[in-house]
């Protein structure tokens, strides 16, 4: 059985910043599930037997190659879309995670073409589909 195919998924999503109105995204190359192309904040999903806390931290590690200084729950979105023609259901639980931008380096180069800090009002395109609604809910707690 799949997540958010064959049963509901949860995930944690984190937008890094550097607590200087940075933020950190990553371009997703080939590798990835889906959304080639696109600029992504960061994801991953929760293990069975994995804390919410635990899967924010060993994500950022592997993507990003650097610890959690803080973070601050946004709140949770209900993802619903299509991926290789199947319905899927996301549970997302949703971070702004602080981070040291100078430990921070591309930790899953097999997955990401490239990774860069920008603004609010800087933010690259194309953008990952469910980013916009992200930014609309959460841009008064950015």
């Amino acid at each position: 059985m799949k997540k958010g195919i064959d049963y509901t998924g949860i995930t944690v999503v984190y937008f890094c910043h550097d607590n200087e109105g940075n933020y950190l995204m990553n371009k997703r190359g080939n590798n990835c599930r889906d959304e080639h192309g696109k600029w992504d904040p960061g994801a991953g999903g929760v293990e069975f037997d994995h804390t919410i806390e635990d899967t924010l931290r060993k994500e950022i590690k592997e993507e990003y190659s650097t610890d959690v200084l803080g973070y601050e729950f946004l709140g949770y979105r209900d993802i619903h879309r299509e991926h290789d023609g199947k319905n899927t259901h996301w549970v997302s639980l949703d971070f702004r995670v602080h981070v040291d931008k100078d430990k921070v380096k591309n930790g899953e180069t097999n997955k990401f073409d490239e990774i860069g800090w920008f603004t609010i009002d800087t933010l690259p395109e194309p953008l990952h589909s469910q980013f916009p609604k992200f930014l609309q809910d959460y841009k008064d707690k950015l």
